[in-house]
């Protein structure tokens, strides 16, 4: 069994206050002080997402997914700063549903997130996609909202292989799988979770907490098979001071012994 007393204390010792928030929320459901929220939101562009990079003007679809996540771990999902952000994703959607990286960023974006490229654009889509299942929809943007996430859905869909599988990057199955399950595409969702269970007991930790962490948060059941096995691995690659490792090096451990902490609460 996981040890969750020991992956606490490895991110009270080595978190910054923004790391600690979060703990604080997921354990307790402590709202965050008012500095640490405004450093946690600190940098937006002025169309409303994140950019790649401090400093930068053209918001990036990969940062601003990556910085929901740590806002939903503070409980700030329905902040200012996250809708602008999430109203922002919805209105950058392509018109065949998918989202992708703008071209000024070619020579900044990683591999997973490079404009151009067919991988990097579905796993865009169901990073987005995801995001604006979990963050919900403005009031008045209901319809626009949910229209927007069954047009990436399709998207995705048409992307599947007729065993399950599908043309990206690992991570795309399980936040794809995540969108098709909240919207009620159980047998395309089943044909993913087959697909992802095969590479489950040789998935690193940090893959393994980021898909159990999003699974649950749509409110998969602990007790589905899938999470079984996620569990299981898990449990398997807690270190002995109580972190996951990341796969990104040490200086991420924090955050993915957080994601860890997030799937098993």
């Amino acid at each position: 069994m996981a040890d969750l007393d020991a992956a606490i204390g490895y991110v009270v010792a080595h978190g910054d206050s923004v790391d600690r928030a979060r703990l604080a929320w997921l354990r307790t459901g402590q709202a965050p002080a008012a500095d640490v929220l405004d450093r946690a939101e600190s940098g937006p562009a002025s169309t409303g997402g994140w950019p790649a990079y401090f400093g930068a003007r053209v918001a990036s679809v990969d940062a601003t997914c990556f910085r929901l996540n740590e806002l939903d771990d503070l409980g700030a999902l329905g902040r200012p700063a996250a809708r602008r952000a999430l109203a922002w994703l919805r209105q950058s959607q392509r018109p065949d549903g998918m989202w992708e990286e703008d071209e000024s960023l070619a020579g900044v974006a990683p591999p997973w997130a490079q404009p151009g490229d067919d991988e990097a654009r579905l796993y865009l889509t169901c990073s987005a996609a995801y995001w604006l299942v979990v963050g919900g929809p403005a009031p008045g943007a209901e319809d626009e909202h949910a229209a927007g996430i069954a047009r990436a859905a399709e998207a995705f869909r048409a992307s599947l292989r007729p065993d399950g599988s599908w043309p990206s990057f690992l991570v795309t199955g399980w936040l794809g799988c995540a969108v098709l399950y909240h919207l009620g595409w159980f047998y395309e969702s089943a044909q993913i979770q087959v697909a992802l269970a095969d590479r489950v007991p040789t998935m690193t930790a940090a893959d393994t907490a980021l898909l159990y962490a999003a699974l649950r948060r749509i409110d998969m059941s602990a007790g589905d098979w899938l999470l079984g096995a996620a569990r299981k691995r898990l449990d398997e690659t807690q270190r002995s001071d109580g972190s996951w490792a990341s796969d990104d090096g040490d200086q991420f451990n924090v955050h993915t012994t957080l994601t860890a902490i997030r799937a098993l609460r």
